[in-house]
């Protein structure tokens, strides 16, 4: 199995795996959380004695219940103009319970309801178009690769971003067709293009000279690499590249090894850990800060933040 054919799994499979993961966990919740709110069938008036509490503008209610037992307990509500401090708030709780909890009687006060329910079909809406980009990408190698091919030679340029928080290593070709001009095309990291010669004789299909679109590098062996991109006619301004005559910033080029010490890449899976422990940090960062201290919450932005953060990793084409 390819290097790319192993990203392009590692991508839709974390993104199915968080998701399914995250929609499970507040499904739970939400099938929990509707059995016990049909549950409660008596009915009981409270008094708001807070209102407008935190972002969501949530209110807190004292209410008694069938034992003569005094609760006060925080409720979230969309009609806050109605329920202000010293208003009536109708509670519904569990009668035979004996610690009972309260819900909104109104049934149009559904707020803690759709806390759980709503996220769900937005990790759809976000989990949904991180595997479209992988299905379009691999869809889009398989048409380009049945073009008409034409001889061409390469040159691998390796090269990082000038600009932005991080500067992810990216892979490029430069193509020059025989009495033409180069142009340029971004790959996936292949192992086949580790240490190469200055030139290889490839087969190019798609990208024409006067289209924008990717074009398949085919290598001598029969390798197919999978462009990330389109074509272009010029280098890209904003990657700067590892020429041989370029100093190079990688603490690596400082030291002098022996021979007989070889030097190992990093594991691919160990670079997945480590980015999806960051995701995770900042899920869990994310969750206190916009949830508050509840378990709930918390868990679910880790897991959002682990997915989200490891497929765009996958998506970004890493390379050792």
């Amino acid at each position: 199995m390819t290097r790319p054919l192993r990203a392009g799994l590692l991508g839709v499979a974390v993104t199915l795996g968080g998701y399914a993961l995250f929609a499970a966990m507040l499904g739970l919740h939400a099938s929990a959380y509707l059995d016990a709110r049909d549950r409660a069938t008596a009915r009981t008036t409270g008094v708001v004695v807070e209102d407008g509490i935190g972002d969501d503008q949530d209110v807190r209610v004292r209410w008694t219940d069938g034992g003569h037992h005094i609760h006060v307990q925080r409720f979230g509500v969309y009609d806050t103009d109605r329920y202000a401090e010293g208003e009536d708030f109708p509670v519904a709780y569990d009668p035979s319970a004996a610690h009972p909890r309260g819900f909104p009687a109104d049934p149009d006060e559904t707020s803690a309801e759709d806390d759980l329910v709503a996220p769900i079909f937005l990790g759809a809406a976000v989990a949904l178009p991180l595997i479209l980009v992988w299905l379009w990408r691999g869809l889009r190698f398989r048409l380009t690769a049945r073009r008409p091919g034409r001889p061409t030679t390469a040159r691998v340029r390796v090269g990082t971003r000038r600009t932005g928080w991080r500067a992810p290593t990216a892979t490029w070709l430069e193509l020059t067709a025989p009495k033409g001009r180069s142009h340029w095309q971004r790959v996936m990291w292949h192992p086949a293009l580790h240490d190469p010669p200055p030139e290889l004789s490839v087969t190019v299909h798609g990208g024409a000279p006067n289209s924008r679109r990717p074009a398949v590098v085919v290598l001598t062996d029969g390798t197919r690499l999978v462009p990330l991109g389109r074509l272009r006619d010029h280098a890209p301004s904003a990657v700067l590249f590892h020429d041989d005559e370029t100093v190079r910033a990688d603490l690596r080029d400082a030291f002098v090894l022996p021979p007989d010490v070889a030097v190992r890449p990093v594991p691919p899976w160990r670079e997945a850990a480590r980015v999806a422990a960051l995701g995770a940090g900042f899920g869990v960062v994310t969750g206190l800060f916009m949830s508050g201290p509840t378990l709930t919450g918390t868990v679910a932005f880790t897991i959002c933040g682990a997915t989200l953060v490891t497929s765009a990793w996958a998506l970004s084409a890493p390379q050792p």
